[in-house]
């Protein structure tokens, strides 16, 4: 597959362009990779969507761990290999086991999780492939994440699956990765 957006040359890109993307080259990304290579096509819409995902990839409520969890279940559902390929070595070193991993890549439930994880697996494959949450499963979620991580745990999944179609369109070439690609 190639690329149908490549990356433009940082002279190349017009005014608004340049300045949306050094807001995410001096951020906490520190390059414009991935998603907002396509996305600077549209400097607005890459810019609300990096300030969301900046909040959501390094300050949600339910923390990294989970976080990148509930990355890696979105990335699996949508067979997104550049967010695979950037969450799956995060995922490990903030403590995903591998074995879960590798259940979450070969599309099983993985047997062993924590308490936590098992939760936010259920809820994202509920959200993912049903469209909705189940009350038992909610209720759950609520009681350990209050309301503030249940919508942080939404978000995550809206906007990994938006940054998922983009990149899935656009065929967005796959970043270099000790991650093992997605079936």
């Amino acid at each position: 597959m190639d690329d149908r957006l490549e990356p433009i040359p940082f002279a190349a890109m017009s005014a608004a362009q340049q300045v949306a993307a050094q807001a995410v080259i001096d951020g906490p990304r520190g390059a414009l990779y991935g998603p907002f290579v396509p996305l600077i096509r549209s400097p607005e819409l890459m810019a609300a969507a990096q300030r969301m995902g900046e909040y959501l990839r390094y300050r949600s409520a339910i923390g990294t761990r989970l976080t990148e969890l509930a990355i890696l279940v979105t990335a699996r559902q949508w067979s997104q290999q550049v967010e695979w390929a950037i969450h799956e070595p995060i995922a490990r070193e903030y403590g995903v086991a591998a074995e879960v991993i590798a259940a979450i890549a070969a599309r099983r439930r993985p047997e062993g999780m924590l308490a936590d994880e098992a939760l936010v697996y259920e809820f994202c494959v509920q959200l993912q492939q049903r469209q909705r949450v189940d009350d038992a499963t909610y209720a759950a979620a609520l009681a350990a994440f209050g309301e503030h991580g249940v919508v942080d745990l939404m978000g995550i999944n809206g906007y990994y699956t938006f940054l998922a179609m983009v990149m899935n369109a656009a065929q967005t070439a796959v970043p270099p990765s000790a991650a093992i690609p997605l079936p």
